[in-house]
């Protein structure tokens, strides 16, 4: 008798040491967290994770470090946290292109943008702006339609690569225009703008929370907006330029591993929330140009599964075909 209870307790010890460890919300966090924003420093996407993550420490009380992995319009950087173990020490910026719009453009795509994740939160929306430097040789979008259409195939264009929610947005303006440009991949928009600004690339279809400064100052033109952008109140719309059914916008979320803890989700959701739904947070996101939504993870994960359905629908209009 004794003997079986000693093997029992054995065998019991040793399932134990080989069980994965089990993530305790209760306990979490005791050490830092990263952070992995799959874009490159400066642009839109950065901004506003780093504002977020910021939040989300001072609440903590424990360091969140931002790593940028740029990359392939976000994917390779998603693809870190879908692998990351979900113990709520790799969180994720996830956006329209990383998280709608890439299984649209990509056969190979490492992860599956909704099974892959644990939606934690949308944080928030912005417009599109088409912006502009030199060599788009106009000051406004009528004439700047004028100039693409007497250079068909000729007027380069910037873009954060074809796994990207604008990529896909700047071919339908294409196509609802009448226009023909040269796509000329970026891995972040942060890159852009100095070739805006020297004539690299003439045009770009960005967010404001990036280049709204730059458009401000006069260093690059705004054509249009799909929205009013108190950033960049003096940009027209496209719709009131002719340009109609041009009004989609892009998000940024936090994402993290499948299998997250709903506990952990919930906590990071709600610490962001009262963070960001009153001022001085909602403010400073405002200050983006991001309107704040912080979801909960069920609506985010809603979320990001229609709007997978939509693009891809969209694309299908377009004939463009996954490569």
């Amino acid at each position: 008798m004794i003997k079986h209870t000693r093997r029992a307790i054995l065998a019991g010890a040793s399932a134990a040491l080989a069980a994965p460890a089990v993530v305790r919300a209760d306990t979490w966090p005791s050490r830092p967290i990263r952070c992995v924003v799959a874009l490159p420093p400066g642009g839109g996407t950065d901004s506003t994770g780093r504002l977020a993550m910021q939040r989300l420490s001072e609440a903590l009380g424990v360091a969140v470090v931002v790593e940028n992995k740029p990359g392939a319009g976000g994917t390779i950087g998603s693809d870190i946290v879908a692998k990351a173990a979900p113990d709520g020490y790799t969180l994720g910026i996830a956006t329209s292109s990383s998280h709608a719009a890439a299984p649209v453009f990509r056969k190979d795509l490492p992860y599956d943008p909704v099974k892959s994740f644990t939606a934690v939160t949308q944080l928030g929306t912005t417009a599109y702006i088409l912006i502009g430097g030199p060599s788009a040789n106009a000051k406004d979008l009528p004439t700047l339609i004028a100039n693409i259409k007497a250079q068909p195939g000729k007027v380069p264009c910037a873009s954060l690569g074809p796994s990207t929610l604008g990529y896909l947005l700047t071919q339908q303006f294409e196509l609802v225009t009448g226009l023909k440009m040269i796509d000329t991949p970026y891995k972040g928009a942060a890159q852009v703008y100095p070739d805006l600004m020297n004539g690299t690339v003439a045009v770009m279809l960005d967010n404001p929370s990036g280049s709204a400064g730059l458009v401000r100052e006069k260093r690059l033109t705004g054509f249009a907006v799909t929205r009013p952008s108190a950033a960049v109140p003096d940009v027209p719309t496209f719709d009131s330029q002719g340009v109609t059914n041009f009004e989609d916008v892009f998000w940024y979320g936090v994402v993290a591993p499948a299998g997250l803890p709903p506990e952990i989700a919930e906590r990071i959701q709600k610490i962001l929330a009262q963070g960001f739904l009153a001022d001085p947070g909602r403010a400073k996101m405002r200050a983006l140009d991001v309107e704040p939504v912080m979801s909960t993870p069920q609506q985010f994960a809603s979320i990001m599964a229609t709007d997978t359905a939509r693009w891809k629908a969209l694309a299908d209009r377009l004939g463009l075909k996954p490569e």
